[in-house]
């Protein structure tokens, strides 16, 4: 009987060579492509963290905020509509390490980047009760009461490869950690254009409840939980502008139902034109949260506020 010289007759060799051309191109196939820079892109609008931010990002990491909050969006409708458009990679390339978390105590807020203004945030961190009723988040302004430490950050900086200069390092000298959680916070989804806006409804448009008195008390019911903390419980102003003073977008005299029905669903940018009139912007968009119905109803509550002045 002839000897059978085949590598199928060799189980010992046969298992290394199999191993071998396995190790062989899993290198070429996941290995290799992770130094592509394919592998690792950048979104257009994407900016390294300012020295302020990446400090307020070691904040973030410090008081575990990551385990009660995700920062990633994932593609699916009902995320889509509540946090803003669903995550992608291009916009983590100076996150070190990633910080998406996996547990939703608070919501996500991989958005929340310019949705508020920095007093509504150094506001909410003191007391986050004042802006939402029941939450169980605990209070953190007890980081206004400890400075950055200069020398503390460049370290960190020099470890992550930032390239900031002695005059970004120096002038954290008079900032709180509170100050760098919030310019943190301000810096989140920014780099991810926000799509285009379908409105709701057409300039023009009539309130159809207006001086219905259910829908004032409705209004009246929204305005108190979701406007109150911002404008005042009497609307007469407090991180927002006073709604009973019969000046609009800081000057005085009326605007359209419409348009304060825009105000209300879109929000407002900075210089972002009014019937003539820039606003200072700050206000979020309530649009996908309160409905067509909703909005109408907060503004014959607001004109019904008007209508006692």
């Amino acid at each position: 009987m002839a000897k059978n010289n085949s590598i199928y007759s060799k189980p010992i060799v046969f298992s290394v060579i199999v191993t071998v051309a396995i190790l062989i191109g899993t290198a070429v196939m996941m290995v290799l492509p992770m130094f592509s820079s394919s592998m690792h892109p950048k979104l257009e609008k994407l900016k390294p963290y300012t020295a302020l931010e990446l400090a307020g990002r070691d904040v973030y990491q410090e008081n575990g905020c990551f385990y009660c909050h995700t920062q990633t969006v994932r593609p699916l409708k009902a995320e889509v509509m509540r946090y803003g458009e669903y995550s992608k990679a291009g916009e983590f390339a100076y996150d070190q390490p990633f910080l998406w978390g996996s547990k939703r105590t608070g919501p996500d807020i991989a958005r929340i980047g310019g949705k508020y203004t920095d007093k509504w945030h150094y506001k909410h961190f003191n007391d986050p009760r004042k802006l939402f009723q029941g939450s169980n988040m605990p209070g953190y302004g007890w980081l206004a009461d400890y400075q950055l430490d200069p020398g503390e950050t460049e370290a960190r900086m020099k470890a992550l490869g930032f390239p900031y200069t002695k005059e970004d390092i120096d002038a954290l000298s008079d900032k709180t950690k509170l100050d760098a959680l919030v310019a943190y916070m301000q810096a989140l989804g920014t780099a991810v254009p926000k799509p285009p806006k379908v409105p709701m409804i057409a300039a023009g448009d009539k309130n159809p409840f207006a001086e219905n008195a259910n829908a004032v008390s409705d209004g009246k019911k929204i305005y108190e939980m979701n406007c109150a903390a911002c404008h005042g419980i009497d609307a007469k102003g407090d991180i927002g502008p006073d709604l009973t003073d019969f000046e609009w977008v800081y000057v005085a005299g009326p605007i359209g139902d419409d348009t304060l029905f825009f105000m209300i669903a879109d929000g407002t940018k900075k210089d972002q034109e009014f019937e003539g009139r820039k606003a200072k912007g700050g206000m979020p968009s309530w649009g996908e949260f309160f409905g067509k119905k909703k909005i109408w109803s907060v503004v014959s509550y607001i004109r019904s506020l008007e209508e006692k002045k």
